[in-house]
């Protein structure tokens, strides 16, 4: 991989800058991408937006900036979006420092501001390189996303096109299924929920995504989407915010069954949520559609229930052959003697304890 540093004066930065709002934010010629289409908005508040001009104003130095080479000419902005925004907006007459616009300053100090240096490190490599570098200097500062490093790696048709689907606020993917998904769609996190529903279970989002990176459009992408969401919503028509951040579409092939009854789901869902032996009732969906308690995190027996059973038993565990030795408590563990899955309680009544060597055997658990 090869990183170098460059320096661009604020005169090459800001030529042909331009802003098309969603169609996304250009400059050094057009050849930057300062901000891609349908990334998040530009953040910065007037009080930092100012001190990068005041920063350049007095010569001081400010914090280097990186960009990556998209390898056809093209270069996108990784870390720096937010002061590359305020240095173009303040020389195209935007905004004004002290009562005094770019335009207003004298030809010296306008000499000044776009002569000034920046300092930008520049990357070239391949994807993986350039996503251990991205990763490095994120956590040095930069808090971009793991979607947003990837957007940085895996430029092209592909996701300009996935980008107008997910990754602006009201994008039609927030409008279909926002209650369904969590996350902000400019920071990309919708973006990341399809392709996780739409990649093969063995197959890594990054290699997704380098497969797909020139496929004209993301169609296929918009559309298993849409066709998760729809399908949940079908099943479950009436919502509860347990829904949002539901594996939908690792679900999906299990809702494809066409003996689920909308009417019989509502109904199971009442009852566990009345549960009080279901402490993460966001697993009510999964377990319904698969069958795996585990996703319930069925609550355990408190230790006075598990002390009050051990003294009951005498530490004898009812599995264990009857020559067997008593054990000692921390060497058993609750079980339900009637299962939750069978009706039973998380009730002092329902609790027995077990060996750990048995429990691990049991087969219903």
């Amino acid at each position: 991989m090869e990183i170098e540093l460059h320096e661009i004066t604020i005169r090459d930065l800001v030529a042909g800058y331009t802003d098309d709002g969603e169609g996304g934010v250009r400059g050094y010629g057009t050849k930057l991408d300062i901000r891609p289409p349908y990334q998040r908005e530009f953040v910065y508040k007037e009080k930092q937006r100012d001190a990068v001009i005041e920063t350049v104003h007095k010569s001081f130095p400010l914090n280097v900036m990186y960009w990556a080479d998209c390898d056809d000419g093209r270069f996108e902005v990784i870390d720096g979006q937010q002061r590359t925004i305020s240095i173009c907006e303040y020389v195209e007459g935007n905004f004004s420092i002290q009562g005094m616009a770019f335009h207003n300053l004298q030809e010296d100090a306008r000499a000044r501001v776009l002569n000034y240096p920046l300092q930008v490190y520049v990357c070239q490599g391949t994807p993986t390189e350039k996503l251990d570098w991205f990763k490095t200097i994120n956590i040095a500062g930069a808090q971009l996303t793991d979607q947003e490093l990837r957007n940085a790696l895996y430029h092209g048709s592909w996701l300009a096109d996935a980008k107008r689907w997910f990754s602006r606020s009201n994008a039609p993917a927030e409008l279909l299924a926002g209650k369904l998904i969590t996350g902000a769609a400019n920071r990309q996190a919708h973006l990341e929920t399809a392709i996780k529903w739409h990649k093969a279970p063995d197959e890594t989002i990054e290699e997704y995504m380098g497969a797909h990176q020139h496929d004209p459009t993301a169609t296929a992408l918009w559309s298993h989407f849409q066709a998760v969401a729809d399908r949940a919503m079908a099943l479950f028509p009436k919502y509860r915010s347990e829904m949002k951040g539901v594996d939908w579409g690792g679900l999906y092939l299990r809702m494809q069954d066409d003996s689920l009854d909308p009417a019989k789901l509502e109904k199971r869902v009442a009852e566990l949520m009345e549960d009080d032996s279901v402490t993460r009732r966001k697993g009510i969906y999964p377990y319904i559609l698969t069958g795996e308690v585990r996703h319930l995190n069925i609550r355990a027996f408190t230790p006075a229930m598990r002390r009050a059973a051990y003294e009951r038993q005498k530490g004898v565990c009812p599995r264990c052959p009857k020559d067997a030795s008593p054990h000692d408590l921390d060497g058993m563990e609750a079980d339900h003697k009637t299962p939750w899955s069978e009706g039973g309680k998380t009730e002092a009544g329902n609790c027995q304890m077990l060996c750990k060597h048995c429990n691990r055997r049991k087969s219903n658990n």
